[in-house]
Parts: structure tokens; C-alpha cells; sequence
């Protein structure tokens, strides 16, 4: 186990020997004992075929989980993820199908380009402009989210950042960034680089001013989780800016040591990856389907 897995533990397996009575025998309270305390870690693949499979079922449940929290909104918003075996092509959804019918088979393999490599159905020329121009610069980009959710694109129009004002908040703190040269709808590649740009080389997260929320990681996992949290995280501050009578200059800031603190235990890409379990489980119960 290493160190970030350690942290993460609450407890540890205990020395204490008990039968609980009515249920065990001794042999089954022995075999209880020895075993594995279970700690939420990405999986690891034989072959990248089986890779391939497993993330086309978490991208297709990731929409249906955007489905789920209302975060739709017509044609608009796309997530991808890079292919296991060629990293220079992607997994998208296809133009004009609701993230709620969304299964792993309907996705659409693209080049940088936008040009298909399988799949029928043609997709949105944003989502490659963005998404391509994000895999292309980021190698260390497993996944990317960007849809038109309610509380992100309000706070967008703030052109600010989040404020530390939540433990959740921390987790974007110094691993967001601002891009205030909205242009319209992102068709042009040269837009795509300076967005890019704006993303910077190691933030996980970017706040695209009068347009929404783009989240990125190293997992598809994570980059779900990070856009689920984010647009909570700015509809708290939303909540709070309008609660406080001198708006967000009334609002009580986790200072910047502390902040810093709190995202190195729940802004980290195997945080990300766990606080995305619960929600995955609860999507595959309620909708198997999107697995098929």
C-alpha cells in the first residue's frame, strides 16, 4: 500500500480475535480476520482490449450519470476518453444522442481531426476542436467532461475562480484556471489552443467564462467526479455570495496553507478516482444497460 493509500485508510485490520456468536464458527471468524481490507484503486488489465471495454463502460456510465443530475442541455456537451491502445484517438459520444441513452456501444472512435474510425453516426465538431486539442497537448489527460451544467455556466459569467470557502472547494484550489476569451461556439482550432493554453500544463479543471465547466483526469473516474464536484462547488459559492450582503467579499476563506493541505487529501487523482466509486455503483444498479 503506499503512502496516499495509507492516508486515505481510516483503519487498519484490527488484532483483536472475535466470534461473533449466532453467525461464525471459529474457522469462519479466522477467515474473516485475514481478509484484505478493500482500499479503491483504478483497476489494472491483462490486455488492452479488456482496457478498452472497461473504459467504454465508464464513459457511457459517466453520461448517464450527467443524464441523472439534469445536466443535459439539447446537442451541447461531450466527455472523452483516449484509447488504450492508440493514445492519438478518442472515445465520443455521438452528436445529438441524450447522455440518458447513452451505452458503450454507441460510442464514437475519432482521430484529432474529427475524422471516424468507428462508429456510424458523426459527432460534434466541438467536442474534437476541444478534446483532441486537450489530448493532443496533455498526455497525462486520460478523460475529459464538458457539458452545459446549470451552476457552471452561471458562475462562468463571473469570470473568478472558485474560493476555498469548503473542504470540497479545496480540491480545486491552485488546480483551476480561467479562460475569458469566449468567441463562441468553439469550431475554430486556433480557439482550441487558447483554451488549451488557459488549461495550462497541470490543472485539472477550467472555468470557460460565459460558457461552463471543463474538467479533466487521469482517470475517466476522476474526471467525472471533478466535474460533479465542481458545479456543486460553484453553486455553493453562488448560494453564498448571494446569502452574504457584501456578496464574496463577505465570505469566510479557508486561508492558503490549510487550503493547500486539504487538497493533498481530497484534490488528488486517487481521491478523484474513489469519490467516483459510489456514484458508478449506485448508475450500473439503476441503469445497467449503459454497460451493453
Amino acid at each position: 500500500m503506499n503512502d496516499e493509500l495509507k492516508k486515505a485508510a481510516i483503519f487498519e485490520r484490527s488484532t483483536r480475535k472475535v466470534i461473533l456468536t449466532g453467525s461464525e464458527t471459529a474457522e469462519q471468524a479466522k477467515e474473516a480476520e485475514e481478509q484484505q481490507v478493500m482500499i479503491p484503486r483504478p483497476p489494472t488489465f491483462k490486455d488492452v482490449h479488456q482496457q478498452r471495454i472497461h473504459f467504454k463502460q465508464r464513459l457511457a456510465a459517466g453520461f448517464r450519470l450527467l443524464a441523472k443530475f439534469g445536466w443535459d442541455e439539447g446537442v451541447a456537451g461531450h466527455a472523452t476518453v483516449r484509447d488504450p491502445e492508440y493514445p492519438d484517438l478518442f472515445w465520443v459520444n455521438a452528436f445529438g444522442q441524450h447522455f440518458g441513452t447513452i451505452k458503450a456501444s454507441d460510442l464514437v472512435l475519432v482521430d484529432h481531426d474529427g475524422n471516424i474510425v468507428r462508429g456510424n453516426r458523426f459527432v460534434n465538431k466541438a467536442a474534437f476542436v476541444i478534446h483532441g486539442t486537450i489530448h493532443a497537448a496533455r498526455q497525462d489527460v486520460q478523460c475529459a467532461v464538458h457539458t452545459h451544467s446549470m451552476y457552471g455556466k452561471t458562475f462562468s459569467s463571473l469570470g473568478r475562480p472558485l474560493l476555498p470557502i469548503s473542504q470540497d472547494a479545496c480540491a480545486f484550489f491552485e488546480d483551476h484556471s480561467i479562460y475569458d476569451q469566449f468567441g463562441g461556439v468553439v469550431f475554430d482550432a486556433e480557439e482550441g489552443k487558447r483554451l488549451v493554453a488557459a488549461l495550462g500544463p497541470k490543472n485539472k479543471a477550467i472555468i470557460l467564462q460565459n460558457h461552463g465547466l471543463l474538467t479533466t483526469g487521469e482517470s475517466i473516474d476522476a474526471a467525472f467526479w471533478w466535474f460533479v464536484s465542481m458545479e456543486r462547488c460553484c453553486q455553493s459559492q453562488l448560494l453564498a455570495e448571494a446569502a452574504a450582503v457584501n456578496g464574496y467579499h463577505d465570505l469566510k476563506v479557508i486561508p492558503d496553507d490549510i487550503a493547500r493541505g486539504t487538497y493533498q487529501k481530497v484534490g488528488t487523482p486517487l481521491s478523484g478516482y474513489a469519490q467516483f466509486q459510489p456514484m458508478f455503483d449506485m448508475i450500473i444498479k439503476e441503469q445497467p444497460d449503459c454497460l451493453d
